[in-house]
């Protein structure tokens, strides 16, 4: 139908065609990584997209859902998930053996038993799609080389875009290769649960290599220049998250033993680096899963091509931006945008609304004024018939003294300065009230609102309390944004009137 017809267009008609035939009884269960705290708005949107119903996981972080394998081009198209991948097999309460060696070779006997062949088969029909997607985006790939130059100076806001994984216990990969599950395992030591407890707990990751000599030390590199009827052999790296506190094993360790059982199983080569196929043991406490991952760098690095020292991941604008169910002909602004990652995840996403992205810092703006640049140029090679342009404007503005009239503004969503890399805590203090009088000042009354993340809760209370009369808090999302808990606050603007009156800055 429709959906198939689009996704014919976007990955060229071959791959999706043969997506669809192949894909037309193959079931897949797909496991997707969000950032915390954002689970219920990515479950609503593969409602929304793909009308299935999702479980999101005790393990944070993650949802699961069903989907026809024809579906994977509309899945690749989710905004809210990091990274995909395709479920083996899942058990809700695996019982770990007390005993190391015990509780090991159990995980090493599991891979004869796993039911391997039908998500190895989505597994290469999503391979097929991204070959024909890699042959479409050779112009607008920026070396990572020119990326890295530009981290200097910049604004404050959320993740780090390579902020290490986060303060795990952590077993980390001897390559400096970004791990599927790496930057985006939101599992820091002190996990708050839903009570607000924290929990501590014992967290790590890790890639292993499995040093067994293969047979097929051939030398070929896989798949170069060989026919059709010749076995390529795969080669394979296993990367197991481990959290939970009554393991006798650690990450590292589960890598080994699995991932020799794996290569046993079926004659593939341990690869860390060039590896065709990452296969993933997710422990967390007794839930084990065991996946095939589907996507090799975490989606959440669309649309920007800058990075600051702070750039926001696109996955959290996106639950950012969703939590205020923009309408269309809203004007949205984010007043601290820093790179643009929130208005320009809007513009993509939200064509009908229109954004307005400022900073106080000149550095921002222009790489913020990159990244539309990029974006655009990324629009007219999709189609350069009808190259429109993108609603949305960057503007360097003092943060406090907005030049936009009173009550002009539908939305305002922004990342709050952290006070870590730019700022201090100490400058929050005044900074916050002043910008929330403001932020008061240009939205609606009775319909305005604002999504704002920070890390610095205890000033942001303080501030909230100062302006309860034009703003009333009507969510708040625990969220960790580079292994600092952050909050992001749904306010509602109240009917009250703002004073004009600025003298007192």
């Amino acid at each position: 139908g429709m959906a198939e017809a689009e996704a014919a267009g976007d990955a060229g008609l071959g791959a999706a065609a043969a997506v669809a035939q192949e894909g037309a009884e193959l079931a897949a269960v797909i496991g997707a990584t969000v950032p915390t705290g954002f689970e219920q708005t990515a479950a609503e949107e593969v409602q929304e997209k793909l009308g299935s119903a999702s479980r999101i996981s005790r393990d944070r972080g993650k949802i699961y859902f069903e989907v026809p394998a024809r579906s994977l081009p509309q899945v690749h198209r989710l905004r809210s998930v990091d990274n995909l991948f395709v479920v083996v097999q899942e058990f809700r309460d695996y019982q770990f053996k007390e005993n190391k060696e015990d509780a090991l070779k159990d995980l090493e006997d599991l891979v004869k038993k796993l039911p391997w062949t039908d998500p190895l088969k989505v597994w290469e029909l999503n391979n097929s799609l991204k070959k024909k997607k890699t042959k479409r985006k050779k112009h607008n790939l920026q070396s990572p080389a020119s990326r890295g130059k530009l981290s200097d100076g910049g604004e404050e806001g959320g993740a780090d875009q390579n902020n290490t994984s986060d303060q795990e216990d952590c077993a980390q990969n001897p390559v400096a290769v970004e791990p599927t599950g790496g930057q985006d395992t939101e599992n820091p030591q002190g996990v708050t649960s839903r009570n607000g407890v924290e929990e501590e707990e014992d967290n790590e990751q890790s890639d292993v290599k499995v040093e067994v000599q293969a047979s097929s030390e051939g030398g070929t590199k896989a798949g170069d220049g060989q026919t059709d009827g010749e076995a390529k052999v795969l080669r394979f790296r296993v990367t197991c998250n481990r959290a939970g506190d009554k393991h006798s094993f650690t990450s590292n360790e589960a890598a080994r033993d699995f991932g020799g059982a794996v290569q046993e199983h079926f004659q593939w080569k341990a690869d860390m680096t060039n590896f065709d196929v990452e296969v993933l043991l997710n422990i967390h406490s007794n839930e084990v899963v065991v996946g095939i991952a589907l996507t090799e760098e975490s989606l959440h690095r669309r649309n920007i091509t800058h990075f600051g020292p702070t750039t926001l991941r696109s996955t959290l604008a996106y639950g950012m931006l969703r939590l205020c169910d923009p309408q269309p002909t809203d004007i949205i602004v984010d007043p601290m945008c820093g790179t643009g990652a929130i208005p320009i995840e809007g513009a993509a996403e939200w064509p009908y609304c229109y954004h307005i992205a400022g900073d106080n810092s000149p550095q921002a703006v222009k790489r913020a004024a990159n990244n539309i640049s990029s974006l655009l140029r990324k629009n007219e090679s999709k189609d350069s018939s009808t190259a429109l342009g993108v609603p949305l404007d960057v503007i360097q503005w003092d943060i406090c003294n907005l030049p936009l009239r009173t009550g002009s503004v539908d939305i305002v969503v922004t990342d709050m300065p952290f006070g870590k890399r730019i700022g201090s805590k100490k400058k929050n203090w005044d900074l916050y009230p002043a910008c929330l009088m403001e932020m008061g000042r240009i939205c609606t009354p009775g319909t305005g609102r604002a999504v704002l993340l920070t890390q610095d809760k205890k000033c942001f209370a303080k501030a909230l309390s100062r302006v309860g009369h034009i703003w009333r808090r009507a969510q708040t999302v625990w969220v960790n944004v580079g292994g600092l808990h952050a909050a992001v606050y749904l306010l509602r603007r109240t009917w009250e009137r703002a004073e004009e009156a600025r003298s007192f800055w």
